[in-house]
């Protein structure tokens, strides 16, 4: 499918009323685990597409340009809503987050898999086993505070188990600021990646960062707050990857393009009826803002927009399922290595004095403070063991004694082996 080349309706048609805004919520007892991840996803492209066109606003001076952007702000912000709306009452703010870490495990690997550029997919690679590991650590405060196995929650398509450790995700932030890649003449895909990812880690982080003070407990406020410091570290390094000499209109014009692929993507693999009406609505909405994004680059730059995106038929649909074998592959092979400025390095080749090591010291200077090694030590107390969803045993050694939490891999020489990164081409 290529958007431009399907007919748009008015803007200004999209605009519902506030009986036509407030959904169904879907039931959290029966839905399908990758039908909330959608949700989530969504939920977070139309913030990114929302808070890029207000900075687009504040970037310009022309106020026919701003009232064009924000009549397409308007209703997205109204479609933003709606996806928001559909989490139900009755989910609690961690069942909900179970539903983010499971995105951001099957969403990155998803990615990565298809990724062509080795850049991209290698930043892919290692932050993926570090929402691995996120998952771990909230579904053992779950199941400690609320007695909910996340097993069920995540439909046994995504283990539950250590990754790379989140005590040794706390890296000097000049350490997480990567290469872009250039978006001119750039493969579709790829450019998309950038896009999809940064918008899903933006959304986890901004969850986080205002659900911290509501959480139920001071053990479950400190996981939060640890946590979201560490969703910030994966925003910035996903978003240094996005072409930053590109204009406002061009990336307008691929914000809509980005928006348009995934409701489509959304749309053709929906198992809920419910669901899949909404994307079909909003695809229908974002194929109307895409073309005024074309006719606003055509406009105030002279551009046409098959200079932007050349080819402009879809990739193959994103589609969120099980990704077992692969999470378990990167987790064999890379999880001694942390960021070195643009590059990943493994934690034995960094001099003694690297800026890891010394924030690594700053924010942690005893693991005992850290609330992620705190929340699976109480579970042990209480239990006798963490609690896990495995389908064989951990690919690292070291990872798999479940009466002691492991504070060395990813940030102590000889932890465990690591190999390399891999490429798809």
């Amino acid at each position: 499918m290529n958007p431009f080349l399907e007919k748009p309706q008015p803007i200004e048609k999209a605009f519902r009323n506030w009986q036509q805004l407030y959904p169904t919520p879907y039931n959290k007892y029966e839905v399908s685990p990758y039908t909330k991840t959608r949700i989530i996803l969504m939920n977070g492209t139309e913030f990114e597409a929302n808070w890029f066109s207000h900075q687009f606003a504040r970037h310009t001076t022309d106020n026919d340009l701003r009232r064009e952007l924000s009549l397409t702000r308007a209703v997205e912000k109204q479609q933003q809503l709606r996806l928001a709306l559909l989490k139900p009452q009755n989910e609690s703010i961690l069942e909900h987050t179970i539903g983010y870490e499971q995105l951001a495990v099957d969403l990155t690997a998803e990615l990565a898999k298809r990724e062509k550029n080795c850049y991209v997919k290698k930043a892919l690679d290692f932050a993926l086993l570090e929402d691995f590991d996120h998952l771990y650590r909230y579904e053992n405060l779950l199941e400690m505070e609320q007695r909910i196995c996340a097993e069920k929650l995540v439909g046994r398509y995504t283990e539950i188990m250590p990754g790379r450790p989140t005590i040794a995700h706390h890296r000097y932030p000049l350490d997480n600021v990567k290469r872009f890649v250039p978006a001119k003449g750039g493969d579709v895909q790829t450019v998309l990646s950038t896009l999809i990812i940064t918008a899903a880690e933006q959304q986890t982080m901004n969850y986080y960062m205002n659900v911290t003070n509501f959480a139920q407990s001071d053990m479950g406020r400190r996981l939060y707050e640890e946590i979201a410091l560490v969703e910030e570290e994966h925003v910035t390094q996903y978003e240094s990857l996005i072409d930053p000499s590109a204009t406002f209109l061009e990336m307008l014009l691929w914000h809509e393009y980005n928006e348009c692929y995934l409701y489509w993507s959304c749309y053709v693999t929906e198992c809920d009826r419910y669901i899949r009406a909404l994307w079909e609505e909003f695809l229908c909405m974002e194929i109307s803002h895409l073309h005024k994004a074309a006719e606003l680059l055509k406009k105030y730059e002279g551009k046409e927009w098959q200079e932007i995106i050349p080819n402009a038929e879809f990739p193959a649909p994103l589609s969120l399922h099980e990704n077992i074998e692969y999470v378990r592959e990167i987790l064999g092979t890379t999880v001694q290595f942390t960021g070195d400025r643009e590059e990943y390095t493994k934690v034995c080749n960094l001099p003694e004095h690297a800026d890891f090591f010394c924030y690594q010291k700053t924010v942690q200077p005893t693991t005992e403070m850290v609330p992620s090694h705190r929340v699976i030590e109480s579970h042990i107390r209480l239990g006798g063991s963490d609690y896990r969803f495995e389908v064989a045993p951990n690919p690292i050694p070291a990872l798999r004694d479940r009466r002691n939490d492991n504070t060395a891999v990813g940030r102590v020489c000889g932890a465990a082996e690591s190999t390399d990164f891999t490429c798809n081409c």
